[in-house]
């Protein structure tokens, strides 16, 4: 990863009381700036975490990380995608047998010296997900701390709201898969990888709508939803819009201060859009986009 030495962020605001003095980072000031200006305060955090001081690059990182997910969990999180626990007979469906519920049926067949019926059996099983969700958060070109920070929180939210499936993409010139599907990973750990992305190449927007699409083909839930963090200027590749029909369903976000051709990228491949302020109001997009 390529780093950046001191001089870059000391013109940044705040960036000299967070770090006085060379490979230090000051947790207090942190959580002072961060209660004020949560925004700035994880920008400034997740382009620190490519400083050349190694020392300080780790503990922004960390620090950013873990802000990214008070911002998510502070938000208008939903638990709409988590698969829950029913109860069912066991002459009907399979599944791990229900002791307490069963226990009449099972103390009459004994009483009675009888074999225990399928119908007197209760099962419990796991519903499937209500959603599953694949991120595709765009690292073409610049990507700078208020992108690296809003796709953090992004990837937090998207953890909370559908952590039984969900994926996480970033592409360029090509999609690498940060969390896939059918691989389980600690949101954190998945939020510190996005803060360790940097941006290059070109914008192949329909090879990124692709792979989601096939994260979400492994899925089993009933909904099936790529969210697209982009600002849509496809540069390489194939159609982008042929690519987005081929979805479920597509929601795109982007910054309030660039969001033109994302939102007539939306209206023309038929996804909902949502237009952010800051990192801080991810969650609620998220919610809102996903709303029925």
């Amino acid at each position: 990863m390529r780093t950046t030495p001191r001089g870059h962020y000391e013109g940044q605001p705040g960036f000299r009381l967070l770090s006085p003095e060379t490979g230090t980072l000051d947790a207090a000031e942190v959580a002072a700036q961060a209660s004020a200006d949560p925004d700035q305060t994880l920008a400034l955090l997740a382009d620190m975490a490519a400083a050349a001081d190694r020392r300080m690059a780790a503990l922004a990182a960390r620090l950013a990380g873990r802000l990214a997910l008070d911002l998510a969990r502070a938000g208008a999180a939903s638990a709409g995608g988590v698969g829950r626990l029913e109860s069912a007979r066991a002459d009907r469906c399979s599944g791990d047998i229900d002791i307490d519920r069963s226990l009449d049926g099972l103390l009459e067949a004994r009483a009675a010296s009888r074999p225990v019926g399928l119908d007197e059996l209760w099962i419990q099983r796991w519903q499937r997900p209500a959603t599953a969700i694949s991120l595709i958060a765009d690292r073409s070109g610049s990507m700078g701390g208020p992108r690296l920070a809003a796709a953090a929180v992004a990837a937090a939210a998207c953890a909370l709201r559908a952590p039984q499936q969900w994926s996480a993409l970033a592409f360029g010139d090509r999609v690498v898969a940060i969390k896939s599907t059918d691989r389980d990973r600690p949101a954190l750990a998945v939020v510190d990888d996005v803060l360790r992305l940097r941006g290059y190449g070109t914008t192949d927007l329909a090879a990124a709508l692709d792979a989601a699409r096939a994260q979400l083909a492994r899925c089993t839930a009933r909904r099936r939803v790529a969210v697209l963090l982009s600002d849509c200027r496809a540069t390489a590749g194939g159609d982008p819009v042929t690519a987005a029909r081929r979805l479920d369903e597509l929601c795109v976000i982007a910054p309030a201060g660039d969001s033109a051709d994302a939102e007539a990228f939306a209206e023309t491949a038929g996804a909902r859009f949502a237009a952010i302020a800051g990192p801080h109001s991810i969650p609620e997009a998220i919610a809102t986009v996903l709303t029925d």
